[in-house]
């Protein structure tokens, strides 16, 4: 089936070029932007504040795995893209639908009863601890008494 123009890939991509508006996450993602989880980390003292985009996401679809010192997060919504209902067929859907995930390396002495996940607003916020180093003793000296 042929659609018309107005229905091309970039149509809004092409309007808002004409505003000198930066498209920056065309740039460092490319097409698969929408796929992409967003992610700011804060440092603090003891701590790390994570916070994860995941937009349009339930917390159901939402799922976290530490394993081997690697904190993973996995999100899935809407993988039926030929859906017709009683309201017609879908010509244009811009919205991600699909799998995302991503892996962050927090340390191997991290447990998971240190993480405490919050999902609010389409944000997922947690904390992770610092891995604490182990200090080592390099003293080659020997004492003299006396």
């Amino acid at each position: 089936m042929m659609m018309p123009s107005i229905f091309g890939e970039n149509l809004f991509d092409e309007f808002m070029n004409d505003f000198s508006f930066p498209n920056v996450g065309k740039v460092l993602y490319g097409k698969h932007e929408p796929a992409i989880m967003k992610t700011d980390v804060k440092e603090k003292d003891n701590i790390y504040e994570v916070d994860v985009d995941l937009p349009g996401f339930k917390k159901e679809d939402i799922h976290m795995k530490l394993e081997d010192g690697y904190l993973t997060i996995q999100a899935a919504k809407g993988l039926d893209k030929d859906t017709k209902d009683k309201d017609g067929k879908y010509i244009r859907r811009e919205r991600y639908s699909g799998n995302v995930s991503r892996s962050f390396y927090v340390g191997d002495k991290v447990q998971k009863e240190e993480i405490h996940p919050k999902f609010e607003n389409g944000i997922l916020s947690f904390t992770v601890p610092k891995e604490k180093k182990a200090v080592e003793e390099k003293s080659n000296c020997i004492a003299i008494e006396g």
